[in-house]
């Protein structure tokens, strides 16, 4: 049985379908991403998944059980890191640990959680004492408490330092070794793209695509990228006209990119091109498809647009 299945799941708030029908499935064991921009569709499937909010149509089940009907039995199981989390202000870091113990029948070893995150030295710090880094990872300590077979993570890694952040790609792959699974969600592209097996692009309340990352990036067409930097500004129109060129973009660190559907003949030219006008391309570069160029080429947008 997946972990979790969803058949033809629809919400409507008036006469706004913000979930229109869709399906998929999550096996056990594995690390699903759940990927849209803003407005997509995404918080009201996860909070149906997650027993807060009843469908207006489809089936749902999680491990098993109805989430809306047998919600207390499916939260004794899963592990849920809401976008942002409210705790009381008065209590210390061992104070809530041990008070979200006393609400599982066994939990996992909480200061080897407490330690793992990097709280060791805040655990006598009162919860409106933390940054939002530490909050963040007390958070992540609450949601991991009673060794969930399930885990909804929403931006897992948002606020926090390098350090947490690979204790959290680790515990997600040492959950994935013992067969637990990790319904993810975030902004960073690159973390799904690094750490899920399979990954769900949502966009206007429809799935408009589903597989690996890897198989999403080797199937967009024209999906290779020529990256440089020069002195001074570029004509885009001028670059985009580059043979084997089909869009050229300039970023924000002012590196311009190359969308390249042949990538030797363009960086040809380009190079014809620079010794013609007497730019220096610096930090050149070619790339494959990354899973954004991916959520861009499906949405026309940015992840978190």
């Amino acid at each position: 049985m997946p972990a979790i299945e969803v058949q033809q799941l629809v919400k409507t708030y008036g006469e706004v379908r913000a979930v229109d029908g869709i399906s998929f499935s999550v096996d056990e064991g594995e690390v699903f991403g759940f990927l849209g921009p803003n407005g997509a569709g995404k918080t009201t499937t996860v909070e149906i998944l997650e027993g807060y909010r009843r469908p207006d149509e489809g089936e749902v089940t999680v491990l098993g059980l109805d989430p809306f009907r047998d919600g207390h039995e499916l939260r004794e199981r899963v592990g849920i890191l809401l976008q942002s989390t409210s705790l009381y202000p008065d209590l210390s870091v061992a104070e809530l640990v041990g008070l979200f113990s006393g609400y599982y029948r066994s939990t996992l070893e909480p200061d080897t959680l407490v330690s793992a995150m990097g709280l060791d030295e805040k655990r006598s710090a009162r919860y409106g004492e933390l940054s939002g880094g530490q909050r963040q990872r007390l958070a992540l300590i609450l949601a991991f408490l009673n060794d969930p077979q399930l885990m909804f993570l929403d931006e897992p890694t948002a606020g926090l330092d390098p350090q947490s952040r690979q204790a959290v790609w680790e515990w997600m792959m040492q959950a994935r070794r013992n067969s637990r699974t990790v319904f993810l969600t975030t902004h960073h592209i690159e973390e799904a793209e690094e750490l899920c097996d399979r990954v769900a692009i949502v966009d206007h309340g429809q799935i408009i695509a589903l597989d690996t990352p890897r198989r999403l990036m080797a199937d967009l067409d024209n999906g290779q990228k020529i990256a440089f930097l020069v002195d001074g500004a570029l004509d885009l129109a001028k670059l985009s006209s580059i043979p084997g060129v089909w869009a050229a973009t300039n970023g924000r660190s002012g590196e311009y990119t190359l969308h390249a559907e042949d990538s030797q003949l363009a960086l040809k030219k380009l190079l014809e091109m620079a010794s013609e006008e007497g730019f220096y391309p610096r930090d050149l570069r070619v790339e494959g498809a990354t899973l954004e160029d991916v959520f861009i080429s499906l949405t026309g947008r940015r992840i978190r647009e």
